[in-house]
Order: C-alpha cells, then structure tokens, then sequence
C-alpha cells in the first residue's frame, strides 16, 4: 500500500505530494495516473512503449509491464520531485522512512 509524503520546494514554496509503496492507482489503470500528476514524459513514453509491446506480444507484455510498473512507479515519481528541488516536509518518523526507501539522504525542510 502506497503512503503519501508531503514535499515541498524552499526556493518557490511549492507543494507536492510524493508517493512511497506499492502502486494500485498504477496497477489498475497503467499510465494514466502519471497523466494525472504532471509527469507528461513519462506517461507519453510509458503509453506508446506498452502500446508497442502489447502488439507484439498480443497484450500479454503489457500486462507484465503494468504489475512491474505498479512497483516502480511511485518511487520514481517522488525522486523526479526531489531532483527538482523539493524536500521531504513530513513527519519526522514518515521522512525517515521516505529517505530509506528512496536511498537518499534526508534533505528536509522545516517540519509541522
């Protein structure tokens, strides 16, 4: 099960909400849940990819891609939003974990 991380960017004061943990918005509806978040590359390049692999395996390999792609996903989206400049700005206990499973150090801003 995936919990949300509240991030936040020092420089413009920006909000986000990262995600750690299994995906199942991801799982049930593949891509479009990186539609949904901003993250237009990825659901561009993810969408045309399965599209390709599930012609050339008659929709079997997509199926694979969509359960492998649920564990991946959120990790990767927190992460393209640390590289962006967020931070965590979560609890402390919640940040510690976040910074473990995203293999960071744990750069975060003021707390509540």
């Amino acid at each position: 099960m995936a919990k949300a991380i509240k991030l936040k960017n020092p420089h413009t004061g920006l909000t986000k909400t990262g995600y750690i943990g299994f995906s199942w918005t991801t799982f049930f509806f593949g891509f479009f849940p990186a539609l949904f978040r901003g993250d237009f590359i990825t659901f561009i390049g993810g969408f045309i990819i399965s599209i390709i692999i599930a012609l050339v395996t008659a929709g079997i390999g997509a199926f694979f891609i969509g359960i492998i792609w649920a564990f991946m996903y959120n990790k990767y989206y927190t992460r393209k939003l640390i590289e962006k400049g967020y931070q965590l700005n979560d609890t402390p206990e919640l940040n510690r974990e976040a910074a473990s499973i995203l293999d960071i150090s744990s750069p975060t801003t003021d707390t509540i």
